[in-house]
């Protein structure tokens, strides 16, 4: 807290364990700070909620750490995307395979498969798609260390695989595995109507080996996420820098974390219940009484006056006030508040 409190300071990273994000946030924008917090925000939805509307309520810039969007091999794709180059987008594909599974003790009670790995596939196919997705159907299954077959749902699961369904037809295809034999896969491709383009894993150098029993890279791809990363951890840290010296826009909003964990959380719904679902069958329950005291209300029809529940992940703004660079463009907080609800 002595960071947070500190009056010569003006912005705090926090990537401490995702159990305390929420509260630390809480901090920051109570006491005027910056935040950079790697995702997730919360690891409960109507938390996260709360936190982003304590730094939109103070006024304080809130940019969530989903690296892979500063990755130069995916922002190539998007760029493909964004001018038309492979045409209008038919199917996006990501796949993350880790090197080797993470100790049981990780796996029990960190959320699940689809909230601490899928989530990052998840948002790139929003990333990509550049539109809010619409339902997921996800599958979950134990293939690699059997130790963990006696945790909770998605928990005991090491190997999943989503399909997202977005606009104009345009579907999305995840699948994560928490080993790969050969390093750590990280790919996406995108096919459209003109074409296709997609990413190769990233090798600590470009040396190639020619015999007569093998041709391929001289080395296996990098095998650890702060290497494989690096050059997007640097970018997005440059990137919010420059929000803060410019007083202009974060790349990635509070929002998009929110988004990225509806995604993760209606995927761990659907390997549960074995059918397709909804994404707003997950946000219309979140109530917020005030900006910062939500509560999830399930399967109950009864809202009292206040935030109202949105059913579409385009209507978050039901829930989330705006944040400090919207502000600016459409007038105070006090004055949105109070459209929100209805006085």
């Amino acid at each position: 807290m002595d960071v947070i409190t500190d009056p010569d300071v003006d912005a705090v990273w926090i990537c401490s364990p995702s159990q305390y994000h929420a509260d630390q946030i809480k901090a920051c924008a109570a006491n005027g700070k910056h935040v950079f917090c790697e995702k997730p925000i919360a690891t409960d939805l109507a938390e996260t909620v709360e936190a982003i509307n304590a730094c939109n309520e103070a006024g304080v810039k809130l940019m969530i750490g989903l690296q892979r969007r500063f990755d130069p091999n995916f922002l190539r794709v998007r760029n493909a995307i964004e001018t038309k180059e492979v045409g209008d987008t038919i199917v996006i594909k990501t796949c993350s395979r880790d090197p080797s599974p993470p100790p049981y003790e990780y796996v029990k009670g960190g959320g699940g498969i689809f909230n601490d790995m899928a989530v990052h596939d998840l948002d790139m196919t929003r990333f990509l798609a550049g539109e809010d997705p619409i339902e997921i159907l996800a599958v979950g299954s134990c293939h690699i260390d059997k130790s963990i077959e006696d945790l909770p749902g998605s928990e005991a699961f090491d190997t999943a695989t989503c399909i997202v369904k977005y606009p104009n037809g345009v579907s999305a295809m995840v699948d994560v595995c928490r080993q790969s034999s050969y390093g750590y896969d990280q790919r996406a491709e995108v096919l459209g109507t003109k074409g296709m383009i997609a990413t190769d894993n990233v090798y600590p150098n470009t040396a190639k080996i020619y015999r007569n029993d093998f041709t391929g890279n001289a080395d296996m791809p990098f095998d650890f996420f702060l290497s494989r990363y690096f050059e997007a951890y640097v970018t997005e840290t440059e990137a919010f820098c420059k929000s803060l010296v410019e007083d202009s826009e974060v790349p990635c909003t509070g929002i998009d974390g929110l988004v990225a964990l509806v995604m993760s959380l209606a995927a761990d719904k659907s390997a549960a219940e074995n059918r397709w679902v909804k994404f707003s069958e997950v946000i219309e329950n979140v109530y917020c009484s005030s900006p910062t005291e939500c509560s999830l209300l399930v399967d109950s029809d009864v809202f009292p006056d206040g935030f109202k529940p949105t059913k579409s992940l385009s209507e978050l703004q039901n829930i989330v006030v705006p944040d400090v660079d919207e502000q600016k463009k459409s007038g105070s907080f006090t004055t949105k508040f109070k459209e929100m609800l209805g006085i």
